[in-house]
């Protein structure tokens, strides 16, 4: 009897709290359902699906908005437009998606079904809402499309519940999440063998991780000294500033991400060093190290810190580090040949060996001698450091340890004949398999990465709501800055990212959140024939040292994974130890204009670290000679001194001393201007090549050439500042501002006084032929001049370029009789009969044969003269020095 009056009297309390309990809404009620689901440890990780499933739907119906206005905005923009067959199937497509969508979400609002339980008969003071919150979910059966509508239903809720309490007492505390098991959904798939793991340098988790290559104005100034002391380096401080201090030239070898590059300089200044200089491989990197460093010493950048590349210079008389490329350091030598004015010079990143640090190796060498107070430190990532010592009289070595994770490196089990099918492959094996994490994809070029980002949409966007999200973004040197950004963007919860990258991605860029790579082992590597004066771009097989690059980008954050699309025998066997240096591989003529200004006479003897082909130096001497730089003697002249003051490709500053002569000088910089700029003037996405084509072609009219062209374009930012400097340089080589903007051919004059080399004539297949070392070549697909009927008989170009076949760029439209008025010591004009009697015609009459219209075009030409192209004498006695 007391224990029943006991168990009524506790109903009481129960009944009475709940009579008295205050009223909430619907939508409080079921949020307290939630959390009470959520009050065991074990139910966290439901309440948080709950919470993802909530934002999805809302994140949809955003995106559903979103296509709803695209459509709008493309039906509204393309109106009367013809559209290509690709952008009408697009647009069909999308207006199929959206009112699949739209439909789908009727549905399902219309199946959502409710229980109303009778009303009670004591209902007076009951809080309704809250009891029956449960009862007014949506039931769904525990199927999978049931438990995506709603994890909650009544009869689940209540059974998880009882099972947390029951999991609570008496199971294990180390209960194992169960992770989401996938069925792949890929016909193919790529068989992998785990080799090795790169080991890290078991750091702890909690240690922040630096970005060499970015800079975040949000963290304030006590938050940036706090991290410096958190990077791998900070602890080796003292030993690095005595080591400093002892030696005259130290190299310094450290892992990316150790903080050599923003720190050594800083920890240089904070020891009393005067001006410190720190040259980088590539522009993007000045920049921000410089703007980084500027954060963390609290001042503004262009003051105490500032960086200077070509065409801008970001520093004033306060600066006292100065990150800057070395090509800009190089050009400093011209003003001031002992560097004067540093007390340190740091060379970075010197094992990717550039053009411009491999001459800077030597020239600082030979400084380091003449100023024993001037301290040279020469930084590599890699461990190839002995050779660099080496170099440097057995210079001593420092060894920084880096911030890299263990990385799991896989190998395929047998050689992929697709590297690019076989990358595509992977990274959607990874992207339903793996855990969380980005994945970077190294390719190639512009190409490959616009058509693995076309596959990969195509066979994600068939499989729908089978796999979770894939965010693709692509990187490369052509794409608009503002689609380059996109790849510094968070993931989302629950997606993958797949950036697809050049080998830009290798030490340039550090994206955060990488965990999975994905190399072919194949990169374009530029490569120059002396011979012909080609330049080819082709994809060749990388080396260990770059493969390892790329490993350790997966290790920046956390644990990562190297998916390596060739066996491991290949990597042991095939591949290179080092990537062949840039100068070994490359157009040489800048570097002889470059040593010459600075009294080197004697090349072929210069203390290069790895000495170029001696074809090659020729090769670059004799367009010195030939552009007028060098005398009979090899020494600089006038010309060779004025085209010295701009910071062009020789060619180019030639084409500007020239147009003093036809007084064209304005418009012959903004041609130089845009032509600095590289192939990066028009964008052509794959998906609007016919709109692209379209637009462009209205810079051509009149089928004035690509030179002549490049004049209408000007609405580039950057054009117009590399414009403005060299316009602030004509005054300085005296050269007058002047223009004849309608005296086209004057313009064209003044490109043919410095691209008279690059001269070719029309063929009857339609193909060129080129004067010097004949040749057939071909008119870009991307000049204007190639869509012009008939197609010009002689032409001068900018640049040869081998891919598919050898292409002419940047082409305009010239008269033959310039080549010998222009150019008379390189082009000479002979009588057939007597070059046959010496036997040197022979190849001239493939190169120029006798052409109907050729005494109609110049009456100098008789019915039995040929014209036969020669060296003149002046020329083979400058050979003769060599």
């Amino acid at each position: 009897m007391e224990q029943s009056m006991s168990v009524v009297m506790i109903l009481l309390v129960v009944f009475s709290w709940d009579l008295k309990e205050p009223k909430m809404s619907k939508k409080e009620g079921e949020e307290a359902i939630r959390r009470s689901n959520a009050l065991e440890k074990d139910d966290l990780e439901a309440l948080r699906k709950v919470s993802r499933q909530e934002y999805l739907k809302k994140r949809e119906a955003k995106k559903l908005e979103e296509l709803r206005d695209e459509i709008d905005d493309e039906q509204y923009l393309f109106e009367g437009v013809e559209l290509t067959e690709a952008e009408r199937r697009e647009l069909r497509y999308k207006k199929e998606i959206y009112e699949l969508v739209t439909k789908r979400r009727t549905e399902v609002a219309s199946e959502i079904s409710e229980y109303r339980m009778p009303d009670a008969y004591d209902v007076e003071g009951v809080n309704q809402e809250k009891r029956f919150a449960v009862a007014l979910q949506p039931y769904r059966d525990g199927g999978e499309s049931g438990r995506k509508m709603n994890l909650f239903a009544e009869q689940d809720a209540w059974e998880e519940h009882q099972i947390g309490k029951a999991t609570v007492k008496f199971g294990s505390k180390d209960k194992k999440q169960s992770a989401d098991n996938y069925e792949f959904v890929f016909e193919d798939q790529i068989d992998f063998i785990k080799a090795s793991v790169m080991e890290g340098d078991k750091i702890e988790d909690e240690m922040l991780m630096e970005s060499l290559e970015e800079s975040k104005a949000n963290f304030t100034l006590e938050k940036l000294k706090e991290e410096r002391k958190t990077l791998p380096i900070y602890p080796y401080r003292d030993e690095l500033l005595k080591a400093v201090g002892d030696h005259q030239v130290l190299i310094i070898v450290g892992e990316t991400g150790s903080g050599k590059t923003p720190q050594i300089p800083q920890y240089l200044h904070e020891d009393g060093y005067t001006k410190i200089g720190c040259t980088q491989p590539r522009r993007v990197a000045a920049m921000s190290v410089a703007a980084r460093v500027s954060q963390e010493m609290g001042v503004k950048l262009g003051h105490e810190v500032g960086y200077s590349i070509r065409f801008e210079d970001c520093t004033s008389d306060k600066t006292v580090l100065k990150y800057m490329t070395g090509g800009m350091l190089l050009r400093e030598f011209l003003g001031e040949p002992d560097l004067a004015g540093y007390s340190v010079i740091m060379v970075d990143e010197a094992h990717e060996r550039t053009l411009s640090t491999d001459i800077l190796f030597g020239l600082v060498k030979d400084v380091a001698r003449f100023r024993p107070d001037l301290k040279l430190l020469i930084s590599s990532a890699t461990l190839d450091a002995e050779k660099f010592s080496d170099y440097f009289d057995s210079a001593p070595i420092f060894k920084i340890p880096g911030r890299r994770y263990p990385v799991e490196i896989h190998y395929t089990k047998a050689p992929e004949a697709d590297y690019l099918d076989a990358a595509i492959v992977t990274a959607l094996q990874i992207h339903v398999t793996q855990p969380p994490g980005d994945i970077l994809v190294f390719l190639t070029g512009e190409e490959e990465i616009e058509t693995a980002e076309e596959i990969l949409k195509h066979r994600t966007r068939g499989l729908g709501a089978k796999i979770a999200e894939l965010i693709i973004r692509p990187i490369y040197a052509n794409l608009p800055t503002d689609m380059q950004a996109k790849i510094f963007e968070p993931t989302p919860e629950g997606a993958h990212k797949v950036v697809l990258a050049t080998n830009i991605a290798e030490t340039s860029l550090t994206i955060d959140g990488i965990k999975y790579v994905i190399d072919p082992g194949f990169c374009k590597m530029k490569s120059y024939n002396p011979r012909t004066g080609m330049e080819s771009l082709l994809v060749t097989p990388i080396s260990k040292a770059s493969a390892n690059q790329r490993a350790g980008r997966s290790g920046r954050t956390g644990p990562g994974k190297c998916f390596r699309l060739y066996t491991a025998y290949n990597y042991y066997h095939d591949l290179e130890d080092n990537t062949v240096p840039e100068i070994q591989r490359t157009n040489l003529a800048n570097v002889v204009l470059t040593l010459k200004s600075l009294g080197i006479h004697d090349l072929l003897n210069f203390d290069f670290m790895d000495p170029p082909p001696s074809e090659a130096l020729l090769k670059a001497l004799e367009l010195q000679y030939a552009l007028g730089a060098l005398n009979k003697l090899g020494e600089l002249t006038k010309v060779g001194r004025r085209m010295a003051e701009f910071p062009l490709d020789p060619m180019l500053s030639k084409m500007i001393v020239a147009s003093d002569k036809y007084k064209c000088s304005e418009e012959i910089i903004t041609i130089a201007a845009m032509l600095s700029i590289g192939n990066s003037i028009f964008y052509r996405p794959k998906d609007k090549q016919v709109h692209a084509d379209t637009a462009r072609m209205r810079f051509h009219e009149g089928n004035v050439g690509d030179h002549i062209a490049l004049l209408k374009v000007r609405s580039i930012k950057r054009a117009r500042d590399i414009r403005d400097q060299l316009e602030g340089l004509l005054e300085r080589v005296e050269i007058e501002p002047t223009s004849s903007l309608n005296d086209l051919e004057a313009i064209k004059k003044a490109v043919t006084a410095s691209f008279f080399p690059h001269s070719a004539r029309l063929q009857k297949n339609g193909s060129y032929r080129t004067v010097k070392h004949p040749q057939t070549v071909y008119l870009h697909q991307s000049s204007g001049l190639a869509q012009v009927e008939p197609l010009p008989r002689w032409v001068i170009y900018h640049e040869l370029v081998l891919t598919t076949k050898e292409y002419m760029r940047q082409v305009t439209e010239l008269k033959p009789e310039w080549l010998v008025e222009i150019a008379p010591h390189y082009y000479q004009l002979k009588d057939a009969e007597d070059c046959l009697e010496q036997r040197k015609c022979q190849r001239a009459k493939d190169i120029w044969p006798l052409h109907e219209a050729a005494a109609v075009e110049d009456q100098v030409f008789t019915k039995k003269a040929r014209l036969c192209w020669s060296l003149s004498p002046s020329f083979v006695s400058f050979y003769s020095l060599f």
